[in-house]
């Protein structure tokens, strides 16, 4: 062999290895930065309740609020949103139990029944919405799945806050604990400082609070994992016992007994008689209205509602001819 070739095949093998090793470091660097980029890894959030805002002309006040509880129409939202930053700093993932309101503080845990199948289901709120007409939550595809609401697209639902598992949420998150997926005893995280809360606002009696709703997330996703397993409480006593459970969005679901509902539109609340007449009077032409009395806090409320309604397409149908006659507080309730 002349000196040539040697001097060749020398030098190839003094660059092989190099050229080897920097492209074992290439391939590593990818594969990290995959990883990092994907959107289920878990985030840190932060604890959230937000200044007062305004979507297409109707008014949204965040506030603390443990006793709050409310019956409307759910909906759900997931695959245009999965991967995406939520309202207080995580990356949404479909397939976790979380939820989308528009007040309550982020992160909390909320008790989500389906009255129209007795299902019930403890989600955590970490982002804001629905923002849709007629519409109270906007849950998680998962959360959907659980609850039956996935292939519908809407059901009619009470959201109710637990209040010492929420409190408990909002410490751990101001305090920078680690947001646990599935237990309220491993609670909510944070990356930033804790949002000073906004200042209550006082509504007055004569006006409805807004009615906000969801996305209505109707995308049909593919078939969904298997359910987890159904504790039933058929009786009162299984009703009672389940609702005195520990209570943590661990993915179980609790059944409680289907009671009838049915759906109204909300026009407005008013402590003066005449002025509810006058706004009873003035929606007839939508709909056949009534006027139905409530104590509040030891007030005397008269309540305008259209109704009741067939289903929720009729109310949203409703909704709409209500708001668009310049009453945007309308709003839709199951009773």
């Amino acid at each position: 062999m002349t000196a040539r070739p040697r001097l060749r095949l020398a030098a190839l093998a003094l660059f092989l290895p190099f050229a080897l090793a920097a492209c074992a470091e290439a391939q590593f660097a990818a594969q990290t930065a995959k990883a990092i980029q994907q959107p289920s890894a878990k985030t840190q959030g932060y604890y959230k309740i937000g200044d007062p805002y305004e979507i297409r002309g109707v008014w949204y006040y965040p506030t603390v609020d443990y006793s709050y509880t409310e019956t409307g129409i759910a909906s759900w939202y997931g695959p245009g949103f999965h991967g995406k930053l939520t309202a207080n700093g995580e990356i949404y993932d479909e397939n976790d139990l979380t939820a989308a309101h528009r007040t309550l503080p982020m992160p909390s845990l909320v008790r989500v029944t389906n009255l129209e199948n007795g299902r019930s289901l403890v989600v955590r709120v970490n982002d804001r919405g629905p923002f849709a007409h007629g519409r109270i939550i906007d849950l998680s595809r998962r959360s959907a799945q659980l609850l039956g609401i996935e292939q519908r697209g809407t059901a009619k639902v009470k959201v109710e806050i637990l209040p010492a598992e929420s409190q408990r949420l909002a410490e751990a998150a101001k305090q920078g604990t680690l947001i646990a997926t599935a237990d309220a005893q491993q609670p909510g995280a944070s990356v930033g400082p804790a949002v000073r809360p906004s200042p209550v606002a006082s509504v007055s009696a004569e006006t409805l609070p807004p009615a906000s709703s969801a996305s209505g997330g109707v995308s049909r996703a593919p078939a969904p994992p298997p359910i987890a397993v159904i504790n039933p409480a058929t009786t009162q006593a299984g009703a009672t016992q389940a609702a005195r459970a520990p209570q943590s969005n661990d993915g179980r679901i609790d059944t409680v007994p289907v009671e009838q509902t049915r759906i109204y539109i909300q026009a407005g609340a008013f402590s003066d008689h005449n002025n509810a007449l006058r706004l009873s009077g003035a929606l007839r032409r939508i709909a056949p209205s009534q006027i139905s009395e409530t104590r509040v806090d030891g007030q005397t409320f008269y309540r305008v509602r259209l109704g009741p309604v067939a289903s929720v397409t009729d109310a949203d149908a409703i909704l709409e001819q209500v708001i668009g006659s310049g009453y945007p507080g309308a709003r839709v309730v199951v009773d």
